[in-house]
């Protein structure tokens, strides 16, 4: 960049949230005396990064130290991951961290907060403010999901980023088609049960014991109707050939209050027309697997003895006009 004069310094400190980088401070005209004396214990500047400095005292704030790590970075540095998730207002576990990505020729090492993860596929399509580029949506997540170890929390990341409608499972899909293989087997894992119509961690977590009880996958999140087209509900999962439907009762897991509420007034419609209906919670489905895998296993082989119910199921779909 060009030599700046101390008034275009200030004002770049100021578009740049009260944080400098020492190169940026010495092309102002400041020597390296005065930078040091401004970093000074109990001075007005303080380091954040290396070579990347906060021009006020106290705590940065979430603003300052993704300046900083998209500073420290360099040109065409992108913040994705965590940082990136919760930037975009999607759900996810808290971090300090801060990941960001910079081109694979480009030498920089993590330090403090930053995790650096060189790439040849630098994101071209990025929102933010000025200075500060962000990931979208879908990269944000996919890298995210790369980079955690718990299958809960990814399951509860992707079911977040596409209830909460930023991305797409498609776009999902083609992150994880471009990533590299390795360390996608969680992600991997969770687009498979999303593909099956999963729709909430909690949903995942009931497919497991599903596939660990070895019953046949149901049908999850149908849509429910008699023979004359009645509307009659929408369970999380539905075994056709057993009449027998599960419903998992939890109001964090839905991210409206009316969600919620139609949540209540399904489970009131299912009895009505010979469906057997098992209510789990997702404390239950942890903490108790054996007595979960039990219970649908007993409901399913009464369920098949039984006359089939004359009820239609059609994958999931946007909900049906005046449905409330």
């Amino acid at each position: 960049m060009p030599d700046l004069d101390p008034r275009a310094l200030r004002a770049l400190v100021e578009e740049q949230s009260n944080v400098v980088t020492r190169v940026q401070a010495l092309r102002s005209g400041m020597s390296h005396h005065a930078v040091s004396y401004r970093l000074r214990q109990g001075g007005p500047w303080q380091q954040l990064l290396p070579g990347v400095y906060l021009t006020v005292t106290g705590t940065p704030t979430r603003e300052q130290r993704e300046m900083a790590a998209v500073l420290y970075g360099g040109r065409n540095a992108v913040i994705t991951g965590l940082a990136a998730v919760h930037h975009h207002r999607m759900p996810g576990p808290e971090t300090d961290a801060v990941d960001i990505l910079i081109p694979a020729r480009r030498q920089r090492r993590s330090v403090s907060y930053v995790a650096v993860h060189r790439t040849t596929r630098i994101p071209t399509l990025v929102i933010g403010p000025p200075l500060v580029s962000y990931a979208l949506p879908a990269r944000a997540v996919a890298d995210a999901a790369r980079w955690l170890t718990d299958l809960r929390e990814v399951r509860a990341l992707v079911a977040g980023a596409v209830q909460s409608r930023c991305c797409t499972l498609s776009e999902l899909a083609e992150e994880l088609r471009k990533g590299a293989r390795q360390d996608s087997a969680l992600l991997r894992e969770v687009l498979s049960e999303v593909a099956d119509g999963v729709q909430s961690a909690p949903e995942a977590e009931l497919r497991s014991l599903i596939v660990k009880a070895q019953l046949p996958l149901p049908l999850f999140n149908p849509w429910l109707y008699l023979p004359d087209g009645t509307f009659i509900g929408r369970p999380d999962a539905w075994w056709p050939e057993a009449g027998v439907a599960v419903e998992i009762d939890s109001r964090r897991w839905h991210f409206r209050e009316a969600d919620w509420e139609r949540t209540m007034d399904r489970h009131s419609d299912l009895g009505q027309y010979s469906i057997v209906t098992l209510h789990f919670t997702p404390y239950k489905l942890r903490t108790d697997q054996a007595a979960v895998i039990r219970k649908m296993t007993n409901a399913f082989n009464s369920g098949i003895q039984r006359p089939r119910l004359a009820i239609k199921a059609l994958p999931a779909r946007p909900r049906p006009a005046g449905r409330r």
